[in-house]
């Protein structure tokens, strides 16, 4: 299982890469593996809004089950994945580069520290497992 040094993670399975004031989102590799074959993404939000960290960004669902993503942090929406909805598929094959979600100008940085590091995160997944 892939889990990138660089990202935060919620205990829900999303991740944010921070790039000085701006989060990119997305699901990790887990949660990918976890709903199996993504059929389709929606994203649920749009450039300008501005949303609340544990908003609903993105519905996905795959042939076995249907899930929400949640926004790690708070802040004004950026950029959405306008290419996700045609390209579900990408959520499996590459659920940390081209299957991003949203990017957000993050309002609240104090946010960023109720996430795991990666290690974290790992040792979470093996407890669910």
């Amino acid at each position: 299982m892939n889990i990138p040094a660089d990202l935060k993670f919620t205990t829900n399975d999303e991740w944010v890469r921070v790039e000085g004031t701006t989060g990119t989102i997305g699901i990790s590799d887990f949660a990918q593996d976890q709903l199996s074959d993504i059929v389709f993404v929606e994203i649920v939000v749009a450039e300008g809004e501005t949303h609340a960290k544990g908003d609903s960004c993105a519905t996905l669902e795959s042939v076995k089950a249907a899930a929400d993503v949640y926004l790690p942090v708070g802040g004004k929406v950026l950029a959405v994945n306008d290419a996700l909805p045609d390209k579900p598929e990408l959520v499996n094959s590459d659920p940390y580069g081209e299957a991003w979600m949203v990017k957000i100008e993050i309002t609240d940085p104090s946010e960023l520290g109720g996430l795991l590091d990666a290690a974290g995160y790992q040792k979470h997944v093996e407890e669910k497992e």
